[in-house]
């Protein structure tokens, strides 16, 4: 039963890294930068949702509402400031870029709320037994969760007339601008989605591990960059496999091997996974023209 708990466990928190790294791997496919400044989107919308049922005495499920619209406008306004002036710019530009806003903030959050670690309060309580099991309802939920927005995103990025832009994007952009496409409100719409997905992944992070401070996010979004780079970065169904795996290949390393070197072992199985396949395990390698 010991090892049924542990991989229930890795696979909400892989879950969360998956919604994660969904945000990463859309504006990485779409956009073709790394948004450095992603987790810490996480945790402002963690601060957010925090704020709402602490301060205004509001209900959890409104709490995840406002943290996602927050989110999402804040998205839209780092790529309308940071990025969008950088959009022909070279890859080392749009890098600085990304951690000059990855620190701009965490110290808005450290002015804002203060240093002192804040106890989130957890949207649900309670565990779900079954016979000699446990299951707490918070990773019941943020599985079900993250199936729910794996299933949503694949719907609307292949059905949808604004999935079709962001494909289309993703192929080519000038080609998709010469059909009449308008690619920076496209690439607008995805960091938007993009950061409503990091609210609700610094929702469901802060209410299975309560404590938040300003760098809360700053981990939890470097490792689900990893995932989506071992799942295969630009992929929907990559970002939620690398995720997972990432989540069970931690809880178990935390488990049977070493609390210290839980973290080692997760970037050691990357580069592993690199070496054998560079593009990921559902990336694609693609070849330039010259």
């Amino acid at each position: 039963m010991e090892f049924l708990s542990y991989l229930i466990n890795g696979i909400s928190l892989g879950s969360v890294y998956a919604i994660i790294a969904l945000g990463y791997t859309m504006v990485y496919g779409i956009a073709k930068m790394l948004n450095f400044a992603h987790g810490d989107v996480i945790m402002v919308g963690g601060y957010i949702s925090f704020s709402v049922m602490s301060y205004l005495n509001l209900p959890g499920w409104l709490s995840v509402i406002i943290s996602v619209v927050v989110c999402t406008i804040l998205g839209i306004v780092i790529e309308g400031l940071a990025y969008k002036p950088l959009r022909t710019a070279g890859s080392l530009a749009v890098l600085i870029t990304a951690i000059g806003v990855s620190y701009f903030l965490q110290n808005a959050a450290l002015l804002i709320w203060g240093a002192t670690p804040k106890v989130y309060r957890s949207l649900v309580s309670g565990t779900m037994k079954i016979g000699s099991l446990s299951i707490s309802y918070i990773s019941i939920i943020t599985i079900i969760t993250c199936l729910i927005v794996m299933v949503g995103l694949t719907l609307f990025t292949s059905k949808s007339k604004t999935g079709k832009a962001m494909r289309a994007c993703s192929e080519d952009k000038g080609a998709a601008q010469l059909m009449g496409i308008n690619v920076n409100r496209t690439i607008s719409i995805t960091f938007a989605i993009g950061s409503a997905l990091a609210a609700i992944a610094g929702v469901l992070l802060c209410s299975a591990y309560p404590t938040l401070t300003p760098t809360t996010g700053a981990m939890p979004g470097i490792k689900a960059f990893t995932a989506a780079v071992f799942g295969g970065i630009g992929s929907i169904p990559g970002a939620l496999i690398g995720g997972l795996l990432l989540g069970i290949i931690e809880l178990f390393a935390k488990a049977y091997i070493s609390t210290q070197l839980s973290n080692s072992i997760v970037f050691a199985v990357l580069i592993i996974v690199l070496l054998v396949r560079p593009a990921g395990l559902l990336g694609k390698n693609v070849q330039e023209k010259v």
